[in-house]
């Protein structure tokens, strides 16, 4: 089996250690090929970031036919739907896996991202993929993404802004949302004592999951491929000669 883990973002040190979470918990057999797109910006912190983000997913999703799923690796998880349209295999991204794995562990779950403008794409999301109530809240630390790594810090904030979370929401569990926090989630656990969801983990083993099962995304209806069109511009080579 062969998973492509793409890190939206073009920053080569994440998609590094995106590949070292997802290949934790890849099973024997499971090939996972890390990939940072031709194209888009350093970092997403916003919705203009995710936007310009797109095209080179696409871009890596559609290079690799013989893939047989795929993790999209930014906590926004941009593009999800028309990745779902391209790809042959499963797409699963690592907010969606994250949500639903914390819903299986616990009554309700915070999660604690970056920035705070990035909020209130997280909440949206939530209201996407899980019940109402589950998510209890969304809480920055406010370190912008490419600081993660270098911030020697970051554990004793994440912990900080976490351990108030679960106070004030009343909740079980802790989702990190940004896949550069990946690296922190059993440290955050064992300081918390409550399960710490890293969506990169997450999606790696879902996807891994549907592929085992034998189940791809419904190409009936909305997630039919894409139809026959000329694009024009930069996005010429987006151009598509049949569905």
């Amino acid at each position: 089996m062969r998973i492509r883990v793409i890190n939206p973002n073009t920053t080569e040190s994440m998609t590094a250690l995106i590949a070292a979470s997802a290949r934790a918990v890849a099973g024997p057999g499971t090939v996972v090929e890390a990939v940072t797109p031709a194209m888009g910006p350093a970092s997403i912190e916003s919705h203009y970031d995710e936007a310009l983000a797109v095209p080179g997913i696409l871009q890596a999703i559609a290079s690799a036919p013989a893939a047989d799923g795929f993790v999209l690796a930014c906590f926004g998880d941009p593009g999800l739907d028309a990745a779902r349209e391209l790809a042959a295999g499963p797409v699963v991204g690592i907010a969606e896996a994250a949500m639903h794995a914390a819903t299986l562990v616990g009554r309700g779950f915070s999660v604690v991202t970056t920035l705070s403008r990035t909020r209130g794409r997280a909440h949206d999301l939530a209201g996407r993929y899980v019940g109402a109530g589950a998510c209890r809240g969304v809480h920055a630390c406010d370190i912008p993404v490419l600081d993660l790594e270098d911030d020697p810090g970051v554990l004793d904030r994440v912990v900080e802004v976490a351990r108030a979370a679960l106070d004030r929401d009343d909740s079980d569990v802790i989702v990190l949302g940004c896949a550069g926090m990946a690296d922190l989630c059993a440290r955050a656990s064992a300081e918390l004592g409550v399960p710490v969801i890293d969506g990169v983990a997450a999606a790696t083993v879902l996807v891994q999951s549907l592929v085992t099962l034998g189940v791809r995304t419904s190409k009936r209806g909305e997630y039919a491929p894409p139809p026959a069109k000329l694009y024009t511009g930069p996005l010429t080579g987006f151009t598509r000669t049949s569905g």
